[in-house]
């Protein structure tokens, strides 16, 4: 039985939720592995929509899981306020079905304070875009040794250290900030309340995937943003403040990684990104207004509009190579419907050179000038298909030439919101 890894192969946004609930009905345990509630999920199901930010995908699905990661820093309180929302949907959460792992980190919101700081004072050009809940810097803390872990919580003596230690550098950059010095007991306070409550879905993550590998258990790995926001091989510095990429997985949830036996990336029959930075093929005209209303490309967690443009086949042939994807699973095709033709990025034109990969230099990224093919759109409705047969032949060529420029297989075919509307081509779980 294959282990999967899901990852998005574009700048987030690409549809993992519904992708991850559609497998998740066939795994055993579902982890999360990085990221923080600065990214989201919108499941839909039966009509019933959910929306997740720090929560795996599979706590909606019975009888499951539901695991997460030292890879990913995570706020007790949004989580317990997630946890309350979500069962008053009726889904039901308990120890049982939630796991955390006992070296997570947490953000406290001294945090979220000063990630909203640095965003303030940041001149043009030099803002990141954060979603201002202070996952940047918690991984900061992380890296930096001063973090605070959920197995913290249950010793008052080493919480306190832990504190102070945080407090001496937080306080510091606080002063050049302008900002209140932090309440030391205030936030022991609020620490040792909340400890209980979080304490009860702590375990050693490690040991227990490690059992239910042995055991023949499926495990399904999910991450957040996407893997142009990875903090290495993204678009440096618009990026986000963890690894996103699928080697991520292993070192996230604590076991090797030959654990893992398929990697599915999610990629957008077009292109968007939220917040700051390059983007070859962004639209500022009516297709790129167009892609944006047909596709209802506004942020799961900010609301934000999301900026849209054709399809880099460039960008996502680059991300495939570094997660070392298996196969794609193509979502929002029927976006398309109706354009009489349709672009393809194939390359760049850089101070005129031609390129087939985005270079690394962020000057250089901002030079970039998309090279585009230009395809034959279709005027029927791909929307709900369910089989190859289902869609217009102009359709059909246009996944088939996606495949060749990213030089990775269509293993999932997505046409709608809903799980059940998706053309299955190769099982991960059984490749």
């Amino acid at each position: 039985m294959a282990n999967v890894v899901v990852v998005g192969a574009q700048w987030g946004d690409e549809g993992k939720g519904k992708i991850v609930d559609w497998l998740s009905e066939r795994a055993d345990v579902i982890a999360r592995f990085q990221g923080g509630h600065n990214a989201g999920h919108t499941l839909v199901i039966d009509g019933k929509v959910y929306k997740l930010n720090a929560l795996p995908s599979g706590v909606v699905r019975g009888g499951k899981l539901s695991v997460i990661g030292n890879g990913v820093v995570l706020d007790p309180w949004h989580l317990l306020g997630e946890i309350d929302k979500i069962r008053e949907q009726g889904v039901e959460i308990s120890p049982e079905t939630l796991m955390i792992a006992e070296n997570t980190p947490l953000i406290l919101p001294f945090h979220g304070e000063l990630d909203r700081a640095r965003e303030g004072v940041a001149t043009a050009g030099t803002k990141i875009g954060t979603t201002g809940r202070g996952i940047g810097p918690a991984y900061e803390d992380k890296v930096g040794r001063r973090v605070i872990r959920v197995a913290d919580l249950a010793d008052p003596t080493t919480l306190a250290a832990r504190v102070d230690r945080a407090l001496v550098h937080h306080d510091a950059l606080r002063r050049g900030l302008g900002l209140e010095p932090i309440d030391r007991d205030a936030i022991l306070a609020q620490l040792n309340e909340v400890a209980p409550e979080i304490l009860k879905y702590a375990a050693p993550v490690w040991k227990v995937l490690t059992e239910q590998r042995k055991a023949g258990k499926r495990i399904l790995f999910e991450g957040a943003q996407g893997s142009l926001l990875d903090i290495d091989f993204g678009t440096y510095p618009f990026v986000t403040s963890s690894n996103v990429i699928a080697g991520q997985a292993a070192t996230g949830v604590g076991i090797g990684p030959g654990s893992i036996d398929y990697v599915l990336g999610i990629v957008k029959a077009y292109t968007t990104r939220v917040g700051e930075g390059p983007f070859p093929t962004e639209l500022d005209d009516e297709d790129g207004n167009r892609l944006g209303t047909r596709g209802h490309e506004f942020g799961t967690v900010t609301g934000r509009k999301r900026r849209c443009g054709w399809f880099d086949a460039a960008l996502v042939r680059q991300t495939c190579a570094v997660s070392g994807v298996n196969g794609i699973s193509l979502t929002k095709l029927d976006v398309l419907d109706g354009f009489k033709t349709i672009k393809i990025c194939i390359g760049y034109e850089l101070d005129g050179e031609r390129l087939d990969y985005l270079p690394t230099a962020s000057d250089q990224q901002a030079r970039c000038k998309p090279i585009y093919e230009e395809v034959e759109g279709w005027s029927e409705s791909t929307e709900g298909a369910r089989s190859w047969n289902d869609l217009p032949g102009a359709a059909v060529k246009y996944v088939r030439r996606i495949e060749e420029l990213i030089d990775c297989p269509v293993a999932m075919l997505s046409t709608s919101p809903e799980r059940d509307d998706t053309i299955l081509v190769t099982d991960p779980f059984e490749d």
